[in-house]
C-alpha cells in the first residue's frame, strides 16, 4: 500500500499537486433508481494524483470517503479542501501509516489526534471515520478510537490497486460489491483512476449508487444517511418498533458463502454473504463452529452471539428481507492462531 511513495517521483512539483478538478452536473451513468449503496474509499491521501481521481469521480456521478494520512492533509491541504469541495467524506488514516498494533497507546494516541488536527486544519472538517493502516487493529486502537468518537471502518472488497492490480481486476472486484459494503482502494494508483468510468456503469447497471459510510453502523448508507436496505417499522409515535412475539413467517429457503477478504499477522477480516432462494426471505440465522480457535472482535451488519466456538448470526432490523434471488451481507473482524480454515455454514428462516 505505500507503492506510493516509489510511484510519486521527488521531482513533482507542489504546483502539480494541485490539479484543478472538475465541477460538473453527476454523469446520467449514476442517475438509476438506487436500490442499494456501497462504499468507495480511497486511502492514503491527498498527493499528486488527487486531482486526477476528483476529476474522475466527479465527471462519473460519484462521491466517496478519502481516508487521507495526516502527514500528507498537512503538506496539500489546498487537496484536502478540493476533496471537500468536489462533494467527498474525509476520514483519518493515521498520520504516518504505521503498524499500530505494533505501537504503544500513546504512539497510536499520537497518530490520531495529529490528524485529526491536520485534516481540520486543512479544512477537511473533523473526521468520524478511521481505516487503520494495513486493516490491522486490536482492543487498544479501539480504544484510543473511542475518545476521539472515530468509528473503526475495514472494508469487504479489496481491490488489490495497491499490488498493481490492473483496470480489468480492480473493475471486477467493484463489481463483487453488494448492497451496504465497502471496497478499498487507493489515491495514488493510475490504473483505480482508468477503472472509475466502468466502476461507475457496473455500480448504475446493478442499481447501486455510491453512498457514504454510516458512523452509526459502519455501512455503506445514502448520502443522507439513511439506511440502505429496509429500514425499522416504526409505530404511530414515530418510535421504532419492537419485533412481535410471535415472528411472521420467513418464506423461503436461504444459504450463506463465507470468504476471508484479508489477513494478517494474527487477525483476519471475513464476510458472509446470505442469498435467498427461489422465495424472499423475512428473516435469516447463519451458524458456524470455528475449529482452529479464531474468534470474532467485531461484527457489523448482524446480530452476533457466542457458545465457545460455535458462532451464531441473525439478521439486524434493515435486513432481515430478502428478494427472491437476492443477497444480503455481514462482515467481521477476528483473531487466528495460524490456521484460518473456512467453517461449514448452515442458514435457516
Amino acid at each position: 500500500m505505500r507503492s506510493r511513495l516509489l510511484a510519486t517521483a521527488a521531482a513533482v512539483s507542489a504546483a502539480a499537486a494541485l490539479t484543478t478538478f472538475v465541477v460538473g452536473a453527476a454523469s446520467p451513468a449514476n442517475a438509476a433508481t438506487c436500490n442499494g449503496y456501497v462504499g468507495l474509499t480511497f486511502d492514503d491521501g491527498p498527493g499528486n494524483n488527487t486531482g486526477n481521481l476528483l476529476n474522475a469521480l466527479r465527471q462519473n456521478g460519484l462521491r466517496a470517503t478519502m481516508f487521507n494520512e495526516g502527514q500528507y492533509a498537512a503538506q496539500y491541504p489546498a487537496q484536502v479542501r478540493a476533496q471537500v469541495s468536489a462533494g467527498m467524506w474525509v476520514g483519518n488514516h493515521s498520520y504516518t501509516h504505521p503498524h499500530l498494533t505494533q505501537q504503544s497507546q500513546a504512539q497510536i494516541d499520537s497518530e490520531v489526534s495529529r490528524t485529526q488536527q491536520a485534516i481540520a486544519n486543512a479544512g477537511g472538517g473533523t473526521p468520524k471515520l478511521f481505516r487503520p493502516p494495513y486493516g490491522e487493529t486490536n482492543s487498544t486502537v479501539q480504544s484510543v478510537l473511542s475518545r476521539y468518537g472515530l468509528t473503526q471502518i475495514i472494508w469487504d472488497v479489496d481491490s488489490q490497486d495497491w499490488n498493481n492490480a490492473s483496470v480489468d481486476a480492480i473493475v471486477q472486484a467493484n463489481a463483487r460489491l453488494t448492497n451496504g459494503q465497502i471496497i478499498l482502494m487507493h489515491d495514488w494508483p493510475a490504473n483505480t483512476v482508468a477503472a472509475i468510468p466502468r466502476i461507475a456503469q457496473g455500480l448504475a447497471a446493478r442499481n447501486l449508487c455510491a453512498g457514504m459510510i454510516s458512523p452509526q453502523t459502519g455501512r455503506a448508507v445514502a448520502p443522507d444517511g439513511t439506511n440502505p436496505t429496509t429500514p425499522p417499522p416504526t409505530t404511530p409515535g414515530g418510535g421504532t418498533s419492537q419485533p412481535p412475539s410471535s415472528p411472521p413467517p420467513a418464506g423461503g429457503a436461504c444459504s450463506a458463502t463465507y470468504a476471508v477478504t484479508s489477513s494478517w499477522q494474527g487477525g483476519f477480516q471475513g464476510s458472509v454473504t446470505v442469498s435467498a432462494g427461489n422465495a424472499a426471505i423475512s428473516r435469516w440465522t447463519v451458524k458456524w463452529t470455528f475449529a482452529n480457535g479464531q474468534t470474532i472482535n467485531q461484527l457489523w451488519n448482524g446480530t452476533l452471539s457466542t457458545s465457545g466456538s460455535a458462532i451464531t448470526v441473525t439478521n439486524v432490523s434493515y435486513n432481515g428481507t430478502v428478494p427472491a434471488g437476492g443477497t444480503t451481507s455481514f462482515g467481521f473482524t477476528g483473531t487466528w492462531n495460524g490456521t484460518n480454515a473456512v467453517p461449514a455454514l448452515t442458514c435457516t428462516v
